[in-house]
């Protein structure tokens, strides 16, 4: 029965769309070829577990008629030798086995937030962060386009972007040529669109060589994080970036700077758009974003972002 439980958990988890919040979709082959051989191991014990017993019946009933020859009360003493004693440590070993059964199906999932991020370390983190970030999808729409493109509609295609994530759950691999042409991109574009495809490689390379960007548009997604020590109109818009699952989960950010940020408040979804600049803090240089547009959006179907990989030849 649990090993049926455990099937039917990763099945709810891929029907509801929820498993993304807890592994990079890569692995969703990985986890739905799981569920089968959980499903296959239940039906497995259920043969093993049927076939002991009509063995044992049969074993039980010659012996307890050599036994009832004899004596009554070993007759009945038999009877009940095949019983099992349920002892502390089968509990111990249930409980350990059930725990994320119980917290699977009860408990709602829920999506890595600012209690996180402070948790990990806030600006701290950001400041001390060299990613190594490989490269998953490419984006068909060139950087430069956003030139010719309305705020609004870059909203739109933002949600239809969550709109084919969400469907297309496992990740493409790119080239290494394809991967050095984002890069060639980044720095060619007058204008910077970080999709969630290439966030964190254009996140890493900023961060790299910040002078280089500095003056330059910039357009991106992420949640309200504000950490005590910040100037009353800073706060960061931050991601966070899973390799494996939520376990290995790194925030990703950029401080920000605008007028309304004393409005705004934790774990609140911002599309933005503004220019890049340059700020310390405790000693280690940071891009800094000046906010000239945003607008308050739904917390995407796919939270996460996730490495871009390479494809070896």
């Amino acid at each position: 029965m649990i090993l049926l439980a455990f099937c039917g958990l990763i099945f709810q988890l891929h029907y509801t769309g929820d498993i993304t919040k807890y592994i990079n979709p890569k692995f969703v082959r990985l986890s739905q070829s799981l569920s089968i051989l959980f499903l296959f191991l239940f039906f497995i014990q259920i043969t093993r577990i049927w076939t002991s017993k009509r063995e044992e019946a049969v074993h039980e009933h010659h012996q307890g008629q050599d036994f009832c020859h004899h004596d009554s009360h070993t007759c009945s003493h038999h009877d009940d030798h095949g019983d099992t004693q349920f002892t502390v440590k089968k509990l111990l070993s249930y409980s350990i086995i059930l725990f994320p059964l119980l917290t699977g199906f009860f408990l709602p999932a829920k999506t890595l937030d600012a209690s996180i991020a402070e948790k990990k370390g806030g600006l701290a983190i950001l400041g001390n962060q060299k990613q190594e970030v490989n490269s998953s999808e490419i984006s068909d729409e060139s950087d430069s386009d956003l030139e010719d493109q309305s705020f609004e509609e870059e909203l739109a295609e933002a949600g239809e972007l969550e709109h084919d994530l969400s469907v297309n759950e496992e990740a493409e691999e790119i080239s290494n040529e394809e991967f050095e042409q984002l890069k060639k991109d980044l720095y060619s574009a007058s204008a910077i669109k970080m999709d969630d495809k290439v966030f964190s490689l254009y996140y890493e390379e900023i961060s790299k060589d910040i002078d280089k960007f500095i003056g330059r548009e910039i357009e991106f997604q992420g949640f309200i994080y504000k950490e005590e020590g910040l100037a009353s109109n800073q706060l960061v818009i931050s991601r966070f970036l899973i390799t494996h699952c939520v376990a290995d989960a790194s925030m990703i950010g950029f401080l920000s700077e605008m007028e309304e940020a004393p409005e705004l408040y934790d774990n609140m979804w911002v599309i933005v758009s503004g220019v890049i600049n340059k700020a310390a803090y405790n000693g280690t240089e940071l891009p800094m974003i000046k906010i000239k547009e945003w607008k308050e959006i739904e917390e995407p179907l796919i939270p996460y972002l996730y490495p871009l990989t390479i494809k070896v030849l």
